[in-house]
């Protein structure tokens, strides 16, 4: 059994314990009417609130120059319990047999908006606590988890499956959200590094995200040039 094998297997039993867990909040929320869109909206509206967050906790580090690190561990908390509605939605559509061709794009629109918004507040923070660099290294994390999900559509455009990579959608939540936790706690706790956690939390997306990006270009023209032959 090779790597990726391995992987997609850790990922597909993890998933289905997450399910386990989760059914049971799935069944409530469609006995009390909520619909899959619903549920992905409620997912979006937490990663702007946690969005927010970080700008203002940028905006008082300019201020004052002191970094309120309660916001940031805040946020991070945000970012993993908002982002559990994108597993939620999901399992909505299909128990509550509400599944759309609609809510499909919906949720993965609405998905993209998350990590711009999210992603986008943690470069605003870094900016205006002075850290040009971490700005600059956030933004790379943009780009390459924007590009992950593009190159998948554009294959998906030609008929080609292209779901290969490392740095996928709930890789680069688990990363961001624990980056940010993990840095709001330290920095509550006084250590100096505080930030270097979210700064390499943010590298690491931006280095591994690009690379997906690359790799599912090459596996889409390696795709196309297969079936021309």
């Amino acid at each position: 059994m090779n790597i990726k094998t391995t992987a997609k297997s850790l990922r597909d039993k993890l998933q289905k314990g997450i399910y386990v867990v989760i059914n049971p909040i799935v069944k409530g929320l469609i006995a009390i009417g909520m619909t899959p869109n619903m549920v992905t909206t409620i997912g979006l509206l937490g990663n702007i609130a946690a969005a927010i967050l970080f700008v203002i906790a940028g905006a008082q580090a300019s201020a004052t120059g002191e970094i309120p690190y309660t916001l940031v561990t805040w946020a991070g908390g945000l970012i993993i319990g908002f982002s559990l509605f994108d597993m939620l939605d999901g399992q909505v559509a299909r128990i509550g047999g509400m599944a759309s061709t609609f809510g499909a794009m919906y949720d993965s629109v609405l998905d993209r908006y998350c990590e711009l918004f999210t992603l986008g507040g943690i470069s605003f923070f870094f900016l205006s606590s002075g850290n040009l660099g971490a700005a600059l290294i956030t933004y790379l994390a943009v780009i390459g988890s924007i590009m992950v999900s593009y190159v998948r559509a554009r294959a998906e455009g030609l008929g080609l499956e292209c779901k290969i990579g490392f740095m996928q959608r709930p890789e680069r939540v688990v990363v961001t959200a624990l980056g940010a936790l993990v840095t709001g706690i330290l920095g509550q706790c006084g250590v100096e590094w505080a930030d270097a956690v979210l700064i390499y939390a943010m590298l690491l997306i931006a280095i591994f995200a690009n690379l997906t990006a690359a790799a599912r270009i090459a596996y889409s023209g390696k795709q196309l040039k297969n079936k021309k032959q």
